[in-house]
């Protein structure tokens, strides 16, 4: 991906009108032209405006410099500063107010499955999925370089990983399960460590960067093809970034009311940027987004498995921070491009939910045709897609079918064996369940 061309700084523009003999006449034209912060409704950036076509009597340049004065009204200062120690700053124009709106809507929708409200236990076994799938993706994103069906059967199987992808995904995956159980805590830098820690623990070069600051011998800068994107700030000054990242994510600053969704998002923004930590900085800063969104009341989000939007279309997850970066630090290209990726999981879960009753009619329509297992199989897959939480055992699976112990054991261990059946064991026997991801195992039946 290239490099955006930074836009030009109101400074350099009102410098340009003052050197031109008309300029500020034309000056005077552009501030009284009611040029707005959008065009239509896309904030865009100067990389992409200079490609559009200006408005008739302007050039592009003062065309910019219009909306540029438009959005200097709107813009409110941040505790998060650039490496010149100028606040980052963002706008609440109309379309994040929509989509904050509908978010807000969305995420106080009760969650209804096609059997009417999720039990305690539906609702745990579609946290557990939405955990894997985010562990899994947010990993890929950084490289994890493993299939989403192998690292899928590591986590339901509880299996240890076998290699450094797999380690990095199961990381992921103990850490947002531990990161729930944190939401009623301030965040300290301590927590901050500790959740890299978790994060990063044995797949790093020197096992001793988890959960500590980088140095500034360590050089850390993101760069692609062999040129730099991004060159954090100094080591020296983490510390104090730190503290005022977590001041800032337990809503001590700024003196002005922010949206719990806007300041998950900036928390975000905000770790990525530092790149506090020798590697695993963008796995961490996803996790805190989670951790902000929970502890503010978005339990919804234990449903959203946010880096599969993202890794659909990771350039425009990259642009999103650099166009930020190039232009005086307006993080409201960052705020819509994640709030509209958090709004199209919340469609993505409603749309999940409402079409899931049609889908495991099809998943039985499949079980019933060419799949090769036994006519006692397929009705308890069947029965089982009906009722996630239930327990098979082989007396009970004997009785319903009316076979011998033998047979009715080697039904369920054949389930077992294939991924679809989950082991257990109580105190006096073993029993089945459901795998977690019934429904993925039964399409790729054959």
């Amino acid at each position: 991906m290239r490099k955006p061309e930074p836009a030009p700084t109101l400074e350099a523009l009102v410098a340009s009108f003052e050197a031109d003999p008309a300029g500020l006449g034309r000056l005077g034209v552009v501030v009284s032209s009611g040029f707005r912060a959008t065009v239509g409704d896309r904030y865009h950036h100067w990389n992409k405006l200079r490609r559009l076509k200006a408005p008739e009597g302007f050039d592009h340049r003062e065309w910019w410099f219009g909306i540029k004065m438009a959005r200097a009204a709107l813009l409110r200062p941040l505790p998060l500063l650039d490496k010149n120690g100028r606040p980052f700053r963002f706008a609440m124009v109309d379309p994040l107010l929509e989509m904050q709106h509908r978010i807000d809507s969305d995420a106080s929708v009760r969650l209804v499955g096609p059997h009417g409200p999720l039990s305690a236990k539906t609702r745990d076994r579609y946290i557990l999925s939405s955990l894997m799938e985010e562990s899994i993706t947010s990993s890929q994103l950084e490289g994890a370089a493993t299939t989403r069906k192998v690292a899928k059967q590591m986590l339901s199987e509880g299996r240890k990983p076998r290699n450094h992808s797999e380690r990095m995904i199961f990381n992921n995956f103990q850490t947002m399960q531990w990161i729930r159980e944190q939401t009623d805590q301030e965040l300290t830098p301590e927590l901050v460590f500790d959740l890299h820690r978790r994060m990063t623990e044995g797949t790093l070069d020197d096992p001793g960067a988890a959960g500590r600051f980088r140095t500034d011998e360590e050089n850390i800068v993101v760069a692609y093809g062999g040129e730099t994107y991004h060159e954090p700030p100094a080591a020296t000054e983490l510390p104090v970034r730190l503290d005022k990242l977590c001041a800032f994510a337990n809503g001590k600053s700024p003196d002005y009311f922010v949206h719990p969704v806007v300041r998950a998002v900036l928390l975000h923004f905000w770790l990525a940027f530092d790149h506090p930590f020798v590697d695993g900085n963008g796995r961490t800063a996803r996790a805190l987004f989670y951790w902000s969104m929970l502890s503010q009341g978005y339990g919804v989000c234990e449903f959203l498995p946010i880096s599969r939007k993202i890794k659909e279309a990771p350039a425009r997850y990259a642009r999103a921070y650099l166009y930020s970066e190039s232009d005086e630090g307006d993080l409201t290209y960052f705020l819509l491009y994640h709030v509209d990726v958090l709004q199209r999981a919340l469609v993505d879960l409603g749309g999940y939910l409402r079409t899931s009753s049609t889908e495991r009619r099809s998943l039985e329509e499949r079980l019933a045709a060419g799949v090769d297992l036994n006519h006692r199989q397929k009705e308890l897959l069947a029965h089982a897609l009906k009722h996630p939480d239930e327990q098979y055992t082989i007396a009970i699976h004997r009785t319903r079918q009316r076979v011998v112990y033998q047979t009715a054991r080697a039904d369920l261990l054949e389930l077992h064996r294939l991924g679809l059946l989950e082991k257990r064991r109580s105190k006096k026997a073993f029993y089945f369940m459901p795998s977690v991801d019934l429904e993925d195992r039964i399409r790729e039946l054959r």
